[in-house]
This record gives C-alpha cells, sequence and structure tokens, in this order.
C-alpha cells in the first residue's frame, strides 16, 4: 500500500486533504503538524521519512503570518525554505515525490496578464522571498512539484472569507481595499486536485515534475470579493473601494497576481470550479 505524507495537517488545506481522504482508498495517509513532529529538525524528519517511506510527501505547513514575516525573518526562512529543502531530502531517501504548495507572492505584481509558471518571478516581501527560495530547494530534485496558489480559503482556521462574513454580521458598513487584484482559491476544490494529481503520480511512468498554478477560475478585487461575500450570504453589511495606501502593511502585497492555469489543467485533465461558485458552495455548507 502507497504512504502518503501530509504535513501542516492541521492548516486550512491539510485538514481538507484530510476530509477528503477516502477518495484514495488504497493508500495509507499520515497527517503530522507541528504537535507530532518538529519539521525544523532534519533528522526529526529523515529519521520520520525513513521509518514511514511515504511514495508522496504533501507539504501544506509553512509561516504564513505575512506581515510579521517582515519582523521574524529567521523564522520565516526556517519554514518556508529549510523545512521544504529537509522534506525534499526526506522524499529522494524515499524514492518518492514532494507536492510543495507556494504561493502567488513570488510574483511583484507588475504583470498586465496573468502569470505563467515560467515567468520571473520578484518577490517584495520577506514571505514571498522565503517562499521562492523554498521553491528552489524543492525543484533541485526534477520530478518534484510545486503548486502555487492564491487567496486561500475554508471552513478552518483564519482567512479572508470567515472575517467579511463576521464583520458583515457586527458592522453597517466597512472599507475594503479595490487596488489589488487577483483570484480566490476553495481549499476543497485544491484538496480535490492535490488528490488527484496523488493518483496520477502512483500510476505514472513518467515525470511530472515542475511548477504548477492552481486558483479559482475568474478574478476579482479585495473589495469585489468581499462584495460578493456580503451578497451571496445575504448580509447587509455595505463595502466601500478603498485603496491600498489608505490601509498601510508591513509587507507589500502584490497589485496583480492572477495566475495562468492552463498547466495544470492540461497536464492533469481537470477543470477548475469558477470562484464565484466555490464561494457559493462555502457560504451554503457554513449555513446548514
Amino acid at each position: 500500500m502507497n504512504t502518503i505524507w501530509v504535513t501542516g495537517s492541521k492548516g486550512q488545506l491539510g485538514t481538507e486533504i484530510f476530509l477528503q481522504k477516502e477518495k484514495l482508498q488504497d493508500c495509507r495517509f499520515l497527517f503530522t503538524d507541528i504537535e507530532e513532529l518538529d519539521l525544523t529538525s532534519e533528522k526529526a524528519v529523515l529519521d520520520y521519512a525513513q521509518k514511514e517511506k511515504p511514495v508522496i510527501i504533501i507539504n501544506c505547513a509553512g509561516y504564513t503570518a505575512v506581515d510579521k514575516a517582515e519582523e521574524e525573518q529567521e523564522q520565516t526562512f526556517l519554514l518556508n525554505c529549510f523545512v521544504p529543502a529537509y522534506l525534499s531530502k526526506a522524499a529522494k531517501f524515499s524514492k518518492g515525490t514532494l507536492i510543495h504548495i507556494s504561493t502567488d507572492y513570488v510574483f511583484d505584481g507588475k504583470g498586465n496578464r496573468p502569470y505563467r509558471e515560467d515567468d520571473d518571478p520578484n518577490p517584495q516581501s520577506v514571505y514571498g522571498k522565503s517562499k521562492l527560495a523554498g521553491e528552489k530547494e524543492v525543484l533541485k530534485i526534477d520530478h518534484n512539484l510545486v503548486i502555487r496558489t492564491s487567496w486561500l480559503y475554508s471552513m478552518h482556521g483564519n482567512n479572508f472569507v470567515k472575517t467579511m462574513l463576521r464583520l458583515g454580521k457586527e458592522k453597517d458598513e466597512i472599507s475594503v481595499v479595490s487596488d489589488q487584484v487577483g483570484s480566490p482559491t476553495y481549499a476543497v476544490d485544491l484538496a480535490r486536485t492535490i488528490l488527484h494529481i496523488c493518483s496520477k503520480l502512483i500510476a505514472a511512468k513518467e515525470n511530472y515534475g515542475g511548477i504548477y498554478h492552481y486558483s479559482n477560475e475568474g478574478s476579482c478585487s479585495w473589495y469585489e470579493f468581499a462584495s460578493a461575500i456580503m451578497k451571496t450570504a445575504g448580509l447587509n453589511c455595505t463595502v466601500h473601494p478603498t485603496t491600498s495606501d489608505t490601509h498601510p502593511r508591513p509587507a507589500k502585497r502584490p497589485s496583480y497576481s492572477i495566475m495562468n492555469k492552463e498547466k495544470i489543467k492540461t497536464t492533469f485533465n481537470i477543470s477548475i470550479n469558477h470562484w464565484t461558485d466555490s464561494l457559493r458552495k462555502f457560504i451554503q455548507q457554513k449555513e446548514e
């Protein structure tokens, strides 16, 4: 039986993979978070891989506090660069493949068309720089995969959608930036895609290694996203557009981070839901 090891198992994406693991019934899943295994210990990571021999490692762990990362650079690089390097070594040791989750923040946001996988990255924040450094470590092994995603939300943990739903119940009006454009990603959809990719990797004789982009279809500004959340949830909270300079943050965000997803769709023969459809499913599920 093939073993799949999922790190960061209590985060948004790791939790969704756990909830959908039955889609791969012929696999044994291992889920670890900080309580079960300290990924910052290279020895602990390699010992675990030697014991369990995973054919696939899905790395959902990482430092994601984007603003705090500006002050905690050492910790950010430890989790977002060194840990992926240890996991890549562990995958090589067990003759397996690492699927590593990365971010749209590797781009500077100055583009005017959806970013392709081969476009030059130019991160503008410590978080983005650490994630790019992690990508480079992972891709030293040519059959490893990097999946960049953006604006992730789910029923679990803290995220923009849950924050907007809370504010929509507490306030009559809020302001949200309208000069940052990207694509929301429902973690349920991404988890389903990753498990589909796992099935392909297990069955395949070919090399699927490289970078892939994944988000829901379509794009919007944070303001448009917030407005859609209020409307879909039936909340009487007015959303006003504002600009980034009125809400200064320690870490610079890309103003444009729409990603081209043709590669992942054609390589793995998948279709991707539009962000408005996935948002509707999320809110319906939350209300049940």
